[in-house]
């Protein structure tokens, strides 16, 4: 059965362009009532119009949907709080917020100065929480909610020259972790989508051909299913060109070393410790801690 969205309205963050578009555009042909944000700005976000926003919305409407446009930012406090009342004035209600809006001030970390750290911390890290937290009351009122942040692989693994979007994009991953438990009793389900795609906030870094291969809109089928009512939570999705896996944090099963464990025991028992035969992953920081507790009722191989 197809999954569709009649009846329900979504908000798609950064929405003017790439896959914010991409996301807006299927949604809405699924049924559902788009908000498209987007604040118009540049790549390292400077500036800012509503054009682009205003673009999608009519591409929407001439394909028969319904969608509003919104420029706000999603790092601005006030910004947020007119986008969710903008959009409970027209619908009535927010079903999906898929936090997408993201910015790129690469620099090794050398030449990076704080303040362009500060500046992606805020559009990403920030950008996404502050709109989920202006519609969790509301997703929690209607016993139903889906929220998609967007990770990367350079969060899950690194990049060079991108320390404050690395950081930035592991981050939303903590925070969809324990958002998905509070969320729970709600019926809110809250994912992660780690996207390779060509836009114009990667165009530079890839050749052509690749640009080509990697449409946004053959990441947006992950998000769509992961802002269904079918959907996990506290799911990484990677998606790239029609390609999609499922990663997840995982950790070795350990050694027990002993009170009376040394550096230098920690040293000589390395291989036994990142041994990742038997990986495990934990569902919430408990689990974690019950997973030592089990560790340490063996017998401690140092002393």
């Amino acid at each position: 059965m197809a999954i569709r969205f009649d009846g329900k309205v979504v908000i798609v963050t950064g929405a003017g362009g790439g896959l914010g578009r991409a996301h807006a555009l299927e949604f809405a042909r699924r049924g559902a009532k788009v908000v498209v944000n987007d604040l118009g700005g540049a790549v390292d976000g400077t500036g800012g119009n509503s054009a682009a926003a205003e673009a999608v919305v009519k591409e929407i409407v001439a394909a028969g949907g319904t969608a509003i446009a919104n420029g706000a930012s999603v790092a601005d406090d006030a910004g947020v709080a007119q986008l969710v009342k903008q959009t409970m004035d027209a619908f009535g209600r927010v079903d999906v917020l898929i936090a997408n809006a993201g910015i790129l001030r690469d620099k090794s970390f050398a030449k990076m100065e704080l303040k362009d750290f500060d500046a992606v911390m805020q559009v990403h890290v920030m950008g996404s929480v502050k709109p989920a937290k202006a519609v969790w009351q509301i997703m929690r009122d209607q016993q139903y909610g889906r929220i998609v942040v967007t990770t990367s692989s350079t969060g899950l693994y690194g990049n060079f020259g991108q320390t404050n979007y690395g950081t930035a994009k592991l981050g939303l991953v903590g925070f969809m972790n324990s958002l998905k438990l509070e969320g729970a009793k709600d019926n809110i389900k809250v994912n992660a989508i780690c996207p390779v795609a060509g836009t114009r906030m990667t165009e530079n870094l890839m050749p052509p051909e690749m640009v080509q291969m990697l449409k946004p809109e053959y990441v947006t089928p992950a998000v769509v299913y992961l802002a269904s009512d079918d959907a996990p939570t506290g799911t990484i999705v990677s998606a790239a060109a029609g390609a999609f896996s499922s990663a997840q944090i995982v950790e070795s099963a350990g050694v027990n070393l002993g009170h009376s464990a040394t550096a230098d025991d920690v040293a000589a028992n390395w291989s036994k410790i990142s041994d990742f035969t038997g990986a495990k992953h934990f569902t919430m920081g408990n689990e974690h801690s019950a997973h030592f507790f089990e560790l340490l009722k063996n017998k401690a191989a140092v002393g």
